[in-house]
């Protein structure tokens, strides 16, 4: 590894400095960060990797430490004791078992259609198209490989390449995506590709015959027993466990879930031998590494084979699940009404120490590998669901308190550089390495657990946060398969210039990927939930245009969101329905009213008769029936949150919102905002009129072989090369007209050929193009008082040509914006004369005449202009930023 790029890496994991010390479960250390690990991989410096191989599971883990306290002859039981055998004899009518209790009911991905024109819809589509694009063999090479099978294509590169201990994670990932995006979409192509993917790994397993099955040997397992380095391969073979286990529950995939079991029960077997070779102990040492959400899958499977099967035998659905109780968990406790010593492996120490802290409502988390620790918390809820034992309850519900209160940054995302950071003083981690996207991805479950549990709003307020703020804008636009690992919030950073950049469709698969591929697939999965009973009932919690077939309720209804824009300040939609084949079905919609949300101004009505809304924070319930409208219109204002930082010095750093939109300003780095001294909004933020799109432009020229266009380089006007759409350059290479009758508006650009404008700046809104004299370069600042200096006329080009125009000044008649003659980028612009010009009439026609088309950027329907001290910033969703630089967070003050 190059020196430089070490030190890239080291930088990236300073924030974990402090924390070599600690003793828990995937002791934090540099080997803990999935950047460290693979950039350690790829090294060729040999000495460098000793050096960090040689702090491998060096401190003991707390469970090791807490073992010392049990009796021994636990330490030293057989492995059949260990069997669920003995475990099963304990549980209370394990014949009558049945997950679930008294929690909301999801809606199958099979009922819900998102509409084509919602962003969630969009999203959807684009996520689609790249898993069309995934070619199967290339998916599969290296699961055929270690199968010693013949191995057509070529495999990916990036994370799934040959040489990479973590291969194969992102074909489990596919798996779920796929299984879900089906289920979404009912895509024929997409169901023929995911079952493709699952014959070839069948064919893989049984050609190894052991129920082992992975894209890498299991001798990988070997040294992870042995405690020697490797690459968390039970990370992987969770991603793989929860694939199969996905293709069967959405796509009844029978042939998935007989490869599951096999798997489960090979690794059933090697744990065992663990235990049984050595001790139990050795066993949670060997755990001190990533083993993502083994728990969280073999719970899940305990509960498809005991419902299917309705009765226990001391046979592979007993394996299965002692799995998820030794191999995914390792704390061992003595608990009991009688303090009996029944030794349970559920938790890894981070979910002991935990429920440990629940007491005194310590905040401990500070330093740990965020997405190792999140799914082990989702694998307890999933006990909980199992078990109803309420500790699990407490510890997850614990967890998100401690998250949201002290760890979470506006999008609802968390960590940094992989890592939680101190609590409370997030305004020293703002950066590009902020949010993981992974962790949104599991704070999301975490959610919406609770949520399904204890019906209360901010659950569902905070899963709205983090979908749209901290998954939506995770793609870039409509590009398939472009999507980042981090979702930077620092001052003036960029989606596109963090450590790992945009990844790329074939040779990237971060764990972000896999992911972000699920996400995507699943965007209809939270909206709706339902509560059966002689009456059913149906919570809505999201608000997104979506088609439900509720078959509980006997309807399909239908669900019509109005977009957002800035300048209609309310959420507005429309539900209706209709029976199904005549059936006529009494039930209760209960409608989320966001806390983001007042009740002033707030409306609903019933068949055009009004309701009595609740307060924010609660549900709106309504009885239903068939052929039933209701309207809801809840006003959305501009709001700021202070981050999470209890530092007097950093009080007035905060976020903007509007409604569940994190605004982020176009922003080299400024971050003062001015807010007035009245206290009201008006005073520092104002709505970008929707009819400005019709008034934005990009000037271009023809010079040599390549396109330039008129650009605003920190406040001083240049020629640069054409840009990509969504780039900082794009954007300044953006104008407004601003014309001479304020009342004006076109529709079309041609219609401002023979009137009068001033140039705004796109991205410095409030500033304009303004002339300094002939000869003289143009500059973007305040409008002058005399604001006949920053107009122009806009007449028909010069050279002549039916598509171009030419910028004359006002002042200056017979002067024109002026470039050049075969210039290359970067020159400056002027305000030139034609009788002082060195060039040919020719070439002083050219050099002033530009072709004027729509604007390279555009305003998005949620636009704002938000006053600064030096400047002022265009704000704009964060989820709608692609390469461009922004701010997220702001120094306000009065």
């Amino acid at each position: 590894m190059k020196g430089s790029t070490l030190f890239q890496v080291l930088a990236i994991l300073s924030v974990i400095g402090s924390v070599l010390s600690k003793e828990c479960t995937n002791t934090p250390t540099q080997l803990s960060s999935h950047t460290f690990r693979y950039q350690l991989l790829k090294s060729q410096n040999e000495t460098w990797k000793q050096e960090m191989f040689a702090h491998y599971h060096l401190i003991p883990t707390d469970d090791s430490a807490w073992s010392d306290l049990l009796p021994r002859k636990i330490l030293r039981q057989e492995a059949d004791e260990l069997s669920w055998s003995m475990m099963y004899k304990k549980m209370k009518n394990p014949g009558s078992f049945k997950v679930g209790g008294d929690f909301l009911k999801e809606i199958s991905l099979h009922d819900v259609r998102l509409d084509s024109d919602s962003i969630q819809g969009r999203a959807q589509e684009t996520n689609l198209k790249y898993l069309l694009m995934l070619d199967v063999d290339n998916l599969v090479w290296s699961f055929r490989k270690t199968a010693n099978l013949p191995t057509p294509g070529k495999p990916y590169g990036g994370w799934e390449a040959p040489d990479v201990e973590l291969r194969g994670h992102f074909v489990g990932h596919y798996l779920s995506a796929t299984a879900q995006m089906w289920a979404s979409t009912h895509n024929d192509s997409l169901k023929e590709k995911m079952s493709a993917v699952v014959s070839v790994l069948s064919a893989c397993q049984k050609k190894m015959g052991t129920g082992y099955l992975s894209a890498f040997p299991s001798e990988l397992f070997d040294r992870f027993e042995a405690i020697k380095p490797v690459w968390a391969p039970y990370y992987t073979i969770h991603k793989i466990l929860a694939g199969l286990l996905d293709q069967y529950t959405f796509a009844n995939d029978a042939q998935a879930l007989d490869m599951t079991t096999w798997m489960v029960e090979y690794f059933y077997n090697r744990v065992q031998n663990v235990i049984r070779t050595h001790t139990v102990e050795r066993h949670w040492l060997s755990l001190n590494e990533e083993t993502g959400g083994m728990n969280d899958v073999l719970y899940r499977l305990f509960a498809i084979t005991v419902g299917e099967s309705k009765a226990f035998v001391v046979g592979s659905p007993f394996r299965q699940t002692l799995f998820s109780r030794i191999a995914c968990s390792s704390i061992s406790e003595v608990l009991g009404p009688e303090n009996e010593n029944v030794q349970k492996f559920e938790m890894k120490s981070f979910t002991r120490k935990i429920a440990l802290k629940l007491s005194t409502e310590a905040d401990d988390i500070s330093g740990f590998h965020a997405n190792t620790h999140i799914p082990i918390v989702i694998g307890s809820q999933m006990r909980y669901e199992v078990t109803g034992d309420p500790l699990y309850k407490t510890i997850s519900t614990f967890f998100m308190d401690i998250v949201n209160s002290s760890h979470s940054y506006a999008t609802g995302g968390t960590s940094v550089s992989e890592f939680w950071s101190d609590p409370k003083r997030l305004a020293s981690t703002l950066q590009t390495e902020n949010e993981e996207s992974c962790t949104t991805y599991n704070m999301l479950k975490v959610s919406r657990h609770l949520f399904r549990w204890t019906k209360e709003v901010a659950y569902a307020d905070y899963y709205e946060r983090a979908l749209t703020n901290g998954v939506l804008g995770i793609q870039r636009g409509t590009e398939p398969g472009v999507m980042i690992y981090m979702l930077p919030q620092g001052r003036g950073v960029s989606k596109a210039v963090s450590y790992h950049k945009w990844g790329t469709p074939f040779n990237s698969f971060w764990c972000c990927y896999g992911t972000g591929i699920e996400s995507f697939s699943k965007l209809g999965d939270s909206i709706y939930f339902e509560e059966e009973g002689s009456i059913p009932s149906l919570y809505i919690i999201q608000y997104v245009s979506s088609t439900l077939d509720w078959k509980s309720g006997k309807i399909v209804l239908n669900q019509k969101v109005i977009p957002v824009v800035s300048s209609d300040p309310y959420l507005r939609v429309t539900l209706t329905s209709s029976s199904k084949e005549g059936a006529e079905q009494l039930s209760t919609l209960n409608l989320r009213i966001p806390i983001w949300t007042s009740s002033k101004g707030a409306k609903a009505t019933l068949n055009a008769q009004n309701l009595d809304l609740p307060a924010p924070g609660s549900f709106l319930q309504v009885k239903w029936s068939g052929g039933d409208k209701l309207t809801l219109n809840l006003p959305i204002s501009i709001r700021t949150e202070q981050i999470k930082d209890d530092r007097p010095e950093f009080a007035s750093v905060r976020a903007i919102l509007y409604g569940p939109y994190l605004l982020s300003g176009y922003s080299s780095g400024d971050w003062d905002i001015k807010t007035g001294s009245t206290g009201s909004d008006a005073d520092w933020i104002s709505p970008v009129p929707a009819a400005y799109n019709n008034h934005l432009v990009t000037f271009s020229q023809e010079s040599g072989e390549s396109t330039f266009v008129l650009t605003n380089m920190n406040q001083s006007i240049r020629m640069e090369k054409f840009p990509k759409a969504g780039t900082d350059a794009a954007i300044r290479a953006t104008f407004r007209l601003i014309f001479d009758d304020t009342l004006e508006k076109i529709s079309r650009i041609e219609e401002a050929i023979g009137k009068t404008v001033m140039l705004e700046s796109f991205d410095y809104p409030g500033m304009v193009l303004v002339q300094q004299g002939t000869e003289n370069n143009l500059v973007v600042t305040d409008p002058p008082k005399d604001t006949a200096t920053s107009s122009f006329g806009v007449v028909h080009g010069l050279d002549g040509k039916d598509n171009s125009v030419s910028l004359e000044s006002v002042t200056q008649k017979g002067c024109y914006i002026y470039s050049g003659v075969n210039y290359s980028s970067s020159v400056g612009m002027k305000l030139s004369c034609n009788s002082s010009s060195s060039s040919s009439e020719a070439g002083f026609s050219q050099a002033t005449s530009f072709t004027m088309n729509n604007g390279l950027s555009a305003y998005h329907p949620i636009s704002f202009v938000a006053k600064g001290g030096s400047r002022n910033y265009l704000m704009v969703p964060l989820q709608s930023v692609r390469d461009e630089s922004y701010s997220v967070y702001f120094n306000m003050q009065a």
